[in-house]
């Protein structure tokens, strides 16, 4: 997880992604070793007797195998907040799709709501009845570092 800020002539702009701790050749290695070492163990305890072992360690492969597709089919989302002279554009990118939402600068704000309990904090921008949410990839803290950035980008002009 993380937040990269361009700042430049034409604006600012904060782009986060997901945090992919594991590269699609680091997840192959990692599901290779596992379905090696579960396989092993299985057929130990089937050789003792224990056949049903065999099944459920094939199942516990399968499951992490369906977690790491779902990982890299998911490894390139982002989001992008830009803010230029008029107007703050939205750009969110989930499996291939992109969607976009654009806001008057001078008429939008900036909702960062704290963290309560077990709830994540959530950065909100709002305009003439929508709100669009950004930074769910961010952690809390980054979260709220940059919708303080922002605030302060938008109090500037």
């Amino acid at each position: 997880m993380g937040c990269s800020i361009v700042e430049g002539i034409a604006g600012t702009t904060f782009v986060t992604r997901r945090n992919n701790s594991l590269s699609p050749g680091g997840r192959r290695l990692v599901l290779g070793f596992l379905a090696v070492l579960v396989l092993a163990i299985s057929l130990g305890f089937a050789f003792s007797g224990a056949w049903l072992v065999l099944p459920f360690g094939g199942l516990d492969v399968l499951l992490v195998y369906l977690a790491f597709r779902y990982m890299e089919r998911h490894a390139a989302d982002y989001e992008s907040l830009s803010l230029g002279d008029d107007t703050i554009v939205i750009e969110r990118g989930q499996r291939g799709s992109t969607r976009k939402f654009e806001f008057n600068r001078h008429w939008a704000q900036v909702d960062y709501q704290e963290p309560r309990g077990m709830d994540s904090g959530k950065l909100v921008l709002r305009s003439h009845g929508t709100d669009v949410e950004f930074g769910i990839y961010l952690t809390d803290k980054q979260r709220a570092d940059v919708a303080r950035r922002l605030k302060e980008h938008l109090r500037i002009r």
